[in-house]
């Protein structure tokens, strides 16, 4: 697989790494060197992805293959990894009858902070996720919200130089949502923490990320600047359509053309730079379809997606 780029300094490099659920391969001999920075993790369900980043941290044993964390290799410095990295799961990991302040302080302790340095810590943490007000209730009784915050909180704790993020949006509000994510490139930028995003959102990835990985299956299928991949050699028109879709992307499968359904009534088409706009109108006339709209588009990080995963419309 190719390397996102080449980096002198990778901040995680990995070699042929295998992961085995029994009989079940969930990474199949993956390789890259992932840069320092924030790093975006995609893949639908089932990709791989919080498998990868359990496997990073030390949870899960990998069949075969490297996995070296800031240098460190993580079959034989699992501790000295695990006191560098910052671990936000996506699953609850709240301690029942426990406020949010002694929770945190606790995680401190637990990655090696003293005990005093550990609950000074908590605080000002606390305050950056925004909990400060609540510091003193218990979890369990925090909304979905507040317990994502709680979660970045206690990962934060040990001030770590790597921070693992899985779905940390999950289950939030738009208002939060957004604020989780301006905290996020906060750490990135601000305070120069490097991060990987697992995230199904997209948008997510694109906000806070500069690079970004495609898992599927338990292979990487694309890696590489966000900016750069959604560069493109084509044209790319969204057309607005009324009349039956299958008929008019049955003639652009003819015409050996890319293309991808936007919503229900819009497609994207992704054409050579001499193609004339024209012939959307002939296949429209010959379908008895209209054309109610035609712009041009721009390449997402959703096309990238897709078309990595073998989604979009396959025909060259």
């Amino acid at each position: 697989m190719e390397l996102i780029h080449t980096e002198e300094n990778p901040v995680i490099t990995l070699e042929a790494l295998k992961v085995n659920y029994g009989k079940t391969e969930a990474l199949k001999g993956i390789e890259c060197r992932i840069p320092r920075g924030a790093v975006g993790l995609l893949g639908p369900n089932g990709a791989g992805k919080s498998t990868l980043l359990k496997t990073m941290i030390g949870f899960i044993e990998p069949a075969s293959g490297t996995v070296d964390i800031l240098g460190h290799d993580i079959q034989r410095k699992k501790l000295t990894i695990r006191q560098k990295i910052g671990y936000m799961p996506e699953d609850e990991c709240y301690f029942p009858g426990m406020n949010a302040v002694s929770f945190t302080a606790y995680a401190g302790e637990l990655a090696g902070m003293p005990a005093v340095d550990a609950m000074q810590r908590a605080h000002e943490v606390l305050f950056y996720v925004g909990l400060g007000e609540a510091r003193y209730r218990d979890v369990e009784t925090y909304s979905k919200g507040m317990k994502q915050r709680i979660k970045l909180a206690q990962a934060l704790i040990h001030d770590p130089e790597l921070l693992l993020l899985d779905e940390p949006t999950d289950g939030m509000d738009p208002k939060g949502r957004q604020e989780m994510l301006d905290l996020i490139k906060d750490i990135s930028s601000r305070k120069d923490i490097n991060l990987i995003l697992s995230s199904h959102l997209l948008p997510d990835v694109e906000y806070v990320c500069e690079n970004v990985i495609v898992l599927s299956e338990g292979n990487i299928v694309k890696t590489g600047r966000i900016s750069d991949l959604k560069q493109d050699d084509r044209q790319i028109y969204a057309l607005k359509i009324k009349g039956e879709m299958e008929n008019f992307t049955r003639h652009l499968n003819r015409l050996q053309l890319k293309w991808t359904i936007l919503r229900g009534d819009r497609l994207k088409v992704f054409v050579p730079m001499d193609f004339s706009t024209q012939k959307f109108f002939r296949i429209a006339a010959e379908e008895n379809i209209q054309i109610r709209n035609l712009e041009p588009a721009a390449q997402t990080l959703e096309d990238v997606f897709l078309e990595a995963l073998g989604e979009k419309n396959a025909h060259p």
